[in-house]
């Protein structure tokens, strides 16, 4: 948090206004959905699952290590693209509007341990509501890490570049022990709690699932080749992992981003929400294939504030909040990743 609020010349007039004007792009954005919209996450589900299953049959030969290059390379991209542009995205109800029951946010389960609906409570419930809240918005170090001066120290977060690559690493498991907040639920009284445990076992069962498709069916299939594959599969899990970790810390805790204390929430007007949401997040520059790779999440201001439009739609609708930064003299705060 900043000792000047960058808002401060703003009157409660203007926030209002700004409101109403991010309303507009919303409504305008909703009105203009259709099927050139709908083709496009079709096209770009049927690429990602043919690239898995090419890139996983590439991997049966991976005792060769041309092989074993080609493949780890083509399930790593498959495996962001599920992860990143389809998964991320549908579960937060981008593509509802299809009434596809197959790309729903109700129906979807993505690759990847923490179950689908704990996911969507923890992030669309939680962290989009209380953006960069201190005391609301858990993904504000996700609770290994300080990344704010006013959060509470302790002596835990002497380890922090220890613990912040290790999460990097395993990501997954680190969102899949988020959702579940351990940290608060191993307490002896919570962990005994039949909500806690019910979804505990919930999250028991995905790692299952994910471990046997992953670790022994996909290996054992590649017969001579089982340990080659095997190592594959970890390597791909890992460049997920930390590729979408990056994302997610580069478009929310940069210098420049804003955090919050929980009283200014207090009677919050949807204009106060949005201005919130602009200043606690931020963009990453790059090319087409760049944001494709992000899942359109370097979009991050564009996704804090219409976090249910379709992905595809964030760069246009990019050029009219940068717009409204200039107009009312905010800074958007964006810049490349290795920045």
């Amino acid at each position: 948090m900043t000792a000047i609020d960058p808002t401060a010349h703003l009157t409660a007039e203007q926030i209002e206004e700004l409101g109403r004007e991010l309303d507009a792009i919303r409504d305008e954005v909703i009105a203009g959905r259709g099927e050139k919209d709908a083709a496009y996450i079709r096209k770009v589900i049927s690429a990602q699952r043919k690239l898995e299953l090419v890139s996983r049959g590439v991997l049966l030969f991976s005792l060769f290590p041309p092989a074993w290059i080609i493949g780890t390379a083509g399930l790593s991209v498959a495996k962001i693209m599920d992860n990143m542009e389809i998964g991320h995205n549908i579960l937060h109800g981008q593509w509802d509007w299809m009434r596809d029951p197959k790309i729903h946010s109700t129906t979807w389960e993505w690759d990847h341990v923490s179950p689908a609906d704990q996911w969507k409570h923890s992030h669309n419930e939680l962290h989009h509501t209380y953006t960069n809240v201190i005391g609301k918005d858990n993904d504000l170090g996700y609770g290994i890490m300080r990344v704010d001066e006013d959060q509470k120290w302790h002596p835990f977060h002497l380890g922090q570049p220890l613990w912040n690559f290790l999460n990097a690493c395993f990501f997954e498991y680190g969102i899949a022990a988020y959702d579940l907040e351990l940290g608060k639920n191993l307490h002896k009284r919570r962990r005994n709690n039949p909500e806690f445990r019910a979804r505990a076992r919930a999250v028991g069962r995905k790692i299952r699932k994910q471990v046997l498709k992953d670790y022994v069916v996909h290996p054992l299939l590649s017969g001579p080749s089982f340990l080659p594959t095997l190592a594959a599969t970890f390597t791909a899990n890992v460049v997920r992992n930390i590729w979408s970790h990056s994302v997610i810390m580069c478009g929310h805790f940069p210098e420049g981003v804003q955090v919050f204390e929980r009283r200014s929430i207090k009677g919050e007007t949807r204009g106060q929400w949005y201005l919130r949401q602009m200043m606690g997040s931020a963009n990453i520059s790059g090319s087409k294939a760049m944001h494709f790779m992000t899942g359109n999440l370097s979009h991050q201001i564009e996704h804090h504030l219409f976090p249910d439009l379709p992905s595809n739609r964030y760069a246009e609708v990019a050029v009219k909040v940068r717009a409204l930064f200039e107009k009312y003299e905010l800074e958007y705060v964006t810049g490349p990743l290795p920045k």
